[in-house]
């Protein structure tokens, strides 16, 4: 699960990166420095939040019985499904008035006072560590090896994500972040239909959905888990070889509504969010 895992991070560490880029570019421009320790409070604060929900999440469940676990990591793998598919579409949107949005908040919290200032910028991240967080639960959910493999992925990923966005926002590397963003939405609908298809499987393990002897494929002599490629599938798809027939029509149905929504046309051309750091 690391590929996965460190797509997540990478997708979400860049935007959360990002926002935070702008926010200090916009107050250095205007020579406001004496605000950015209130940024870097808040963005702190929400960083500690988001790993802490994290943890919580995946170390607390250790007490409840199997069906209440898969219960949980059932619903909490549809909840994350349903962040990721909110953040590619907001992202696809947003890129185009983020900065320009950001500036404004900014400029009105700075009139109210610090403590705005810490809020703006802890809701700003919080949002993507708090989907982070959980969907780093629902991927150890999934990880046959425990949490390192997902947690190593995880951290990689956000890693890679914050030197790009300090590149960035130095000059010292262009690139097309549209393309990038529409590159990693794409994986990232294929990620999102296994962890659904996951989700729904772990639902049915638990009774609360029927269905879990009810196999559309059966694919362990052909393709099983345990060879390289089953487990590179598993690892970027959540492949499972074993597919029940709600997992099955659940991913086919995810993936030919949103990839198509995804990838329809913008009706205006996005600024570059480079540029927009920049100004």
């Amino acid at each position: 699960m690391w590929f996965a895992s460190a797509l997540i991070g990478l997708r979400e560490g860049l935007e959360a990166a990002l926002v935070v880029s702008i926010l200090v570019a916009f107050l250095v421009k205007t020579g406001r420095r004496h605000a950015l320790r209130w940024v870097w409070l808040g963005v702190s604060v929400a960083v500690l939040l988001s790993v802490g929900v994290g943890a919580i999440l995946t170390y607390s469940t250790a007490q409840l019985t199997f069906e209440q676990q898969e219960l949980l990591g059932g619903t909490l793998s549809i909840v994350a499904v349903g962040f990721v598919t909110a953040m590619i579409f907001w992202m696809r949107k947003a890129s185009r008035t983020i900065a320009a949005e950001l500036r404004g908040k900014l400029d009105e919290a700075l009139d109210v006072g610090p403590v705005a200032v810490l809020v703006l910028s802890f809701f700003a991240v919080g949002r993507e560590g708090l989907e982070t967080a959980v969907f780093f639960y629902s991927t150890v959910q999934t990880a046959q090896g425990g949490t390192s493999e997902p947690l190593i992925g995880f951290t990689a990923g956000i890693l890679v994500a914050v030197v790009l966005a300090y590149l960035i926002y130095r000059g010292a590397v262009r690139f097309d972040l549209g393309k990038f963003f529409t590159i990693t939405g794409v994986l990232l609908v294929f990620v999102a239909a296994g962890v659904l298809g996951y989700g729904l499987h772990d639902l049915q393990e638990a009774a609360f959905l029927p269905g879990l002897n009810t196999l559309a494929f059966d694919a362990s002599a052909v393709l099983p888990e345990t060879s390289w490629y089953g487990a590179l599938l598993k690892g970027i798809f959540n492949y499972s070889q074993q597919t029940t027939v709600l997992q099955a029509v659940a991913w086919v149905a995810y993936v030919a509504i949103v990839l198509p929504l995804f990838l329809r046309p913008k009706k205006a051309v996005a600024a570059p969010a480079a540029a927009a750091i920049k100004e």
